[in-house]
């Protein structure tokens, strides 16, 4: 149901969004696998993706049902991830002010970009 211009495919290359990603050091992989450690990246990965969704939602409304129950269910998800985490105020999560900048710097996008960025946004928090 998306389609994207053959000619923007370079967009894909250029993708600056800084987008949370699990990687070797956050202990989720099976080598060096640390529970607390990667319990924590995940929270705080999805509580951070949490703006981005809302640009999705905002962005993206032919699928506007199936992003506000995306939305939500992150969130119900990132919430028990932290409840499981042992400390969880070390779960960092994104303050309004930064959340707030993040929204409005998505938001001054171009219409073209807007595809290209919620793609981005969407193969990220898939991955």
């Amino acid at each position: 149901k998306f389609t994207v211009c053959e000619n923007s495919m370079e967009m894909l290359v250029q993708n600056n969004l800084n987008l949370p990603k699990v990687t070797e050091e956050d202990g989720c992989l099976l080598a060096g696998f640390d529970e607390e450690k990667c319990l924590k990246k995940l929270s705080s990965g999805l509580f951070t993706f949490q703006t981005y969704l809302e640009y999705v939602q905002e962005t993206f409304t032919s699928e506007k049902q199936k992003v506000e129950s995306l939305c939500y269910s992150t969130k119900h998800l990132a919430t028990t991830i932290r409840q499981m985490v042992i400390n969880p105020d070390e779960v960092v999560i994104p303050d309004s002010a930064t959340q707030k900048s993040l929204l409005t710097k998505l938001k001054s996008d171009k219409t073209w970009i807007e595809k290209i960025t919620t793609h981005l946004i969407l193969r990220d928090f898939t991955s």
